[in-house]
This record gives structure tokens, C-alpha cells and sequence, in this order.
């Protein structure tokens, strides 16, 4: 993008070109009607875009949340402007002919902020996120515009009743028809898993990724780690809002803060987490987005030294909101760092690094068992596993946390789509020692490479957990496990 001329030292380098000087009168005359004062000329633009949308409950009280960094961004000098970008809902649409727009709304997203960015002159901008693919949406938006801005995460969602999420519904689907469980009980799950707004209450894709982001140094000091309906999360957008602010004043731009190192920190706080296998795709688009060179080699080295921590869902027995109460990741970043596996330089937004953010933060309450010590790891290396061969000669994903074993021989049964398998999977075709293989799901097959929750909740569902493995080019949830390779 071009930069404005003569304005580089001017905090008001965008804004002043479409607002200063008697050309622009037509400008102002259109801004005064949405609430400009003469004196908010004068200031800082802070574009606040939010990804609030009743869609889904990740994200249906992200205006308020995007009304409080505004809010924070006017009291440190800034005149905020909200706007709206989309977002979809990977929990409802999985399954679905919908899930074909899910991985494709990211670059929508990102593309949606940007114009609005661009187009307006804010001098800096606040991004709110919800859900899987709004979250790096709005970090390639942040790296692509290059200009001030924090990432402030919607929060977690509350466990439902029995501590059920989205993930016990789509197992309680395959324990009815295995059985198991009757649809009146699945109705009890239905209308109980999901209590409110939030994200999905695992370590599944959105809190991965609000896990990466922050590692990555573009979101404060815990806002990965929050309940959605809490008075930290109010707190952590009324302070974003300052710090975009400040970040113009000192001129601080996500290339100051996104570095190779930077992304090693990310996957490193993902693999200790035991997070999603969306995030190799999305931190692989943001790097690319940041001219950083990032490949799946990078998740194969640093995993060989990075152990799984963290005994959190899906694989594990805890959720989000368990882990926040605990303080969150920043005592986990601090382990991390103690035993060489951060790099402590890197900047992040609060516009210190990352080992000065952490140099406070005090450990894990004794006790707890939600992380594990470096002695005693749920799995020594990374449960995020890269393979090629005959099937994936360019490559593939697993999700092996040592759980699932770490061999699987088994018969191929071959479906051409997910709804096939899906049928088969609950129709009892599927038995144990089988390997289900869903072939045309990828980015051009599906097309959009939808995820495969369905498929692999049904087999969880049914009790073949163990004993059936499933391979596919499309993606998976963050919920999936089990013994389950990816994105060939």
C-alpha cells in the first residue's frame, strides 16, 4: 500500500490526508453527521472492527465489547470509529454444504478490514474476534495493513451443564445411533452444551488461535485467556483501546512485533497447549502475509522439543474457562520461557517484550493439574505431527498426543465426501479396524476444505475412538481427536 506523502512522523499520517486542509471540507461534512466534533479532527483515528454478528454465540456480544474499546481508545486521545466485518459459524454449518465458506472467510474478513482501513485513513485499529476464522482474519489484516493495531479475543464460552460444549453434541449424534445414548438424552445435551456467549470451551481452533495471537506479541498481556462474560474481558477492550493509541504515538507497527522469532513463540505456546490443527494453516497465512518465511518443517523442528503440557479438550479432561481461573497462559508462557523455548526479546503490543510482560506473573497454583510440569508432560514433542509419503507426498497433519498410540493398521474404506462417511459412520458400515478415508474435501475438492467434526464426533460417538483411524484432505475442529491425519 502506498503511504501518504510527508506525513511518516505524523501520528496522524492516514487520517490528516482525507480530513485536513479546505479540499477535504466534504469529508468533514460527512463525518459530522456521524458524531465528529471539530476537535476529533485533531485526533488519532482509531478504526475499532468488530466481527459482532448474532450468527453465532462466539460472537453476539462482541459490540459491546467493540463499544468499550472504542470507549478506551477516546479516553487516551483517540476518536474511535466502529465498523463490522462477517463471520461464520464452523459449529452450525459443520456437515454442511456452509462449511464450504468457513476456511474461505478468513481472507473475507481480512480483506473486509483492510477496506475499510484503507479507505477511511485510520490511524490505527482495534480487531475483535470471535471465532475460528475470524481470529486470523483479523491478525492478516493487522500484518497486511502494517499499521498500530491490537487483536483483543471474544473469550472463552462457559462449559453447559455436566461440563458439556459443542463437542459433547456432535459425540452424543454418534452414541445415539450406536445405542448408547437415547435422543431424549441428546436432546438434554442439545439444549444445555451451550449456556451463552463465547467460544467453543476447549483447546479447539479459537482458543488456539487466541493463544498463538497472543504469543505472536498482537494482543495484551492475557486476552487469549479470558471468559467471554467477564469483567477482565470488559477491562482487556477498554485497555486495547488505549494501547492502539499509544502504539500511534510511538509508532509502533505489527512489523516491529511479528518476526520469525515471534512465530516460533506461537507455535511453540500451540504445541504446549495441545491446540488445533488449524493452526499450522493459520500461522502459515499470516507469516506469508508478513513476508516471513514459515513451512511445515518449522512445526516438525521446534515440536521435537516442544512437550504437551497442557490436559485440556479435546484429547484431555479440562476446558478453557478451567485454565483461565488457574491464571490463564501467561504462567504457562512463563515456564516456556524459563526453560529456553521463547525468545523473551520479541515486542508485543503492550509495547513490551515478551519476557518483561511476563517477569511478574507469578506460577500455577499448587495443586492444579490442568498443566503439567516439564517432568512429567502429557507427551514429550508435539502432538502436531507432519507426514508425507505414498498418500501425502507434499505433506499432511496429525494430531497424535500420545493418547491415540502411535501406529495404526487397519482396512481402507474410501468415501468420496463427507456425507457419505457420515452415513456410513452412523449406519454401522463402519467397524472397528477400519481406516476411513474422505477423499475430494480439500481447498479445491470440497471446495473450501471443510472440517470433518461429523465424521470423526460420530466415530467417538459410537465408541470406535480406538479403534478406528479416518485420513482426509479436507481439515479438522479443533474438537476432533482420536486417531485422525489432515490436510493432505
Amino acid at each position: 500500500m502506498t503511504e501518504p506523502k510527508d506525513t511518516k512522523n505524523n501520528p496522524r499520517r492516514y487520517s490528516s490526508v482525507v480530513v485536513d486542509g479546505v479540499s477535504q471540507a466534504p469529508s468533514r461534512a460527512m463525518l459530522r453527521a456521524v458524531g465528529f466534533t471539530e476537535a476529533d479532527f485533531q485526533k488519532s483515528q482509531i478504526g475499532i472492527a468488530s466481527t459482532w454478528s448474532m450468527v453465532t454465540p462466539c460472537n453476539m456480544h462482541i459490540d459491546q465489547l467493540a463499544r468499550l474499546a472504542g470507549e478506551g481508545a477516546d479516553a487516551a486521545g483517540g476518536k474511535s470509529v466502529i465498523v463490522n466485518t462477517n463471520t461464520v459459524s464452523d459449529g452450525i454449518w459443520m456437515g454442511t454444504p456452509g462449511m464450504r465458506y468457513s476456511l474461505g472467510s478468513r481472507e473475507v474478513i481480512a480483506d473486509s478490514i483492510e477496506t475499510v482501513v484503507g479507505a477511511e485513513g485510520f490511524d490505527g485499529f482495534v480487531t475483535i474476534g470471535g471465532c475460528d476464522k475470524n481470529m486470523p482474519g483479523c491478525a492478516i489484516a493487522m500484518v497486511r495493513m502494517d499499521r498500530p493495531s491490537v487483536f483483543v479475543y471474544g473469550g472463552t464460552i462457559m462449559p453447559g451443564a455436566h461440563r458439556c460444549d459443542i463437542v459433547s453434541v456432535f459425540e452424543a449424534v454418534g452414541a445415539v445411533a450406536a445405542g448408547r445414548m437415547s435422543k431424549a438424552q441428546l436432546l438434554e445435551v442439545e439444549q444445555t452444551a451451550i449456556p451463552g456467549a463465547g467460544s467453543c470451551g476447549g483447546m479447539y481452533t479459537a482458543n488456539t488461535m487466541a493463544s498463538a495471537i497472543e504469543a505472536l506479541g498482537l494482543s495484551l498481556p492475557n486476552s487469549s485467556a479470558q471468559d467471554a462474560i467477564s469483567p477482565d474481558k470488559l477491562e482487556d477492550c477498554r485497555r486495547a483501546g488505549a494501547a492502539v493509541v499509544e502504539l500511534v504515538r510511538r509508532g509502533i507497527k505489527p512489523s516491529d512485533i511479528v518476526s520469525r522469532e515471534a512465530f516460533e513463540n506461537a507455535i511453540t505456546v500451540v504445541i504446549a497447549l495441545g491446540g488445533s490443527t488449524n493452526a499450522v494453516l493459520h500461522l502459515l497465512a499470516i507469516a506469508h502475509e508478513a513476508n516471513i518465511p514459515l513451512t511445515l518443517d518449522d512445526f516438525t523442528r521446534i515440536g521435537a522439543r516442544v512437550p504437551v503440557l497442557a490436559d485440556l479438550r479435546p484429547s484431555g479432561r479440562y476446558a478453557m474457562s478451567e485454565l483461565v481461573a488457574i491464571g490463564g497462559i501467561q504462567p504457562l508462557m512463563k515456564m516456556l520461557l524459563e526453560h529456553g523455548l521463547l525468545h523473551g526479546g520479541c515486542l508485543t503490543v503492550s509495547g513490551k517484550t515478551i519476557a518483561e510482560n511476563l517477569a511478574h506473573i507469578k506460577p500455577y497454583p499448587a495443586g492444579q493439574d490442568i498443566i503439567r510440569s516439564f517432568d512429567n508432560p502429557i507427551k514429550n514433542d508435539s502432538h502436531l505431527v507432519v507426514m508425507t509419503g505414498n498418500i501425502a507426498p507434499d505433506g499432511a497433519v496429525a494430531k497424535i498426543t500420545g493418547k491415540e498410540g502411535l501406529r495404526f493398521v487397519g482396512t481402507a474404506r474410501v468415501f468420496g465426501s463427507e456425507e457419505s462417511a457420515l452415513e456410513a459412520i452412523l449406519g454401522g458400515v463402519v467397524v472397528a479396524g477400519d481406516v476411513v478415508v474422505i477423499r475430494y474435501e480439500g481447498p479445491k475438492g470440497g471446495p473450501g476444505m471443510r472440517e470433518m467434526l461429523s465424521p470423526t464426533g460420530a466415530i467417538m460417538g459410537r465408541g470406535l475412538g480406538s479403534q478406528v483411524a479416518l485420513i482426509t484432505d479436507g481439515r479438522f475442529s479443533g474438537g476432533s481427536h482420536g486417531f485422525v491425519v489432515g490436510h493432505v
